[in-house]
């Protein structure tokens, strides 16, 4: 990933203001299997979000809020402007595999 993209991932995460997410337990509560679905495995960390890389610049952003519940949304990242194509929000973490996944598709889910 070139640096205008890191940028722009960082820039998103601070814009968001989440709580402090711990990745290991997230990615637990996603699931293995819908994990691999959605990004081959990958992911990006910064403070309140993490990033699940999808193909062709679409990614799954999953924010950790104040309420402890998640938002996530569809981004496209190209050229260091991320652009969200669709929200999620108030997501409990019994639902957060299903509605990642979901949110991994290109069409819109709504």
């Amino acid at each position: 990933m070139n640096l205008k993209n890191i940028i722009a991932l960082k820039q998103f995460d601070e814009d968001h203001k989440g709580g402090v997410i711990n990745s290991r337990t997230l990615l637990e509560q996603i699931g293995r299997m819908n994990w691999l679905a959605i990004s081959g495995g990958r992911y990006e960390v910064f403070n309140s979000t993490v990033f699940l890389p999808v193909a062709k610049g679409y990614w799954v952003a999953i924010t950790l809020t104040g309420a402890d519940d998640y938002t996530v949304n569809r981004i496209t990242l190209r050229a260091g402007k991320v652009t969200v194509k669709e929200t999620f929000e108030g997501v409990y973490a019994e639902n957060i595999g299903e509605v990642a996944y979901r949110a991994s598709c290109f069409e819109n889910a709504a």
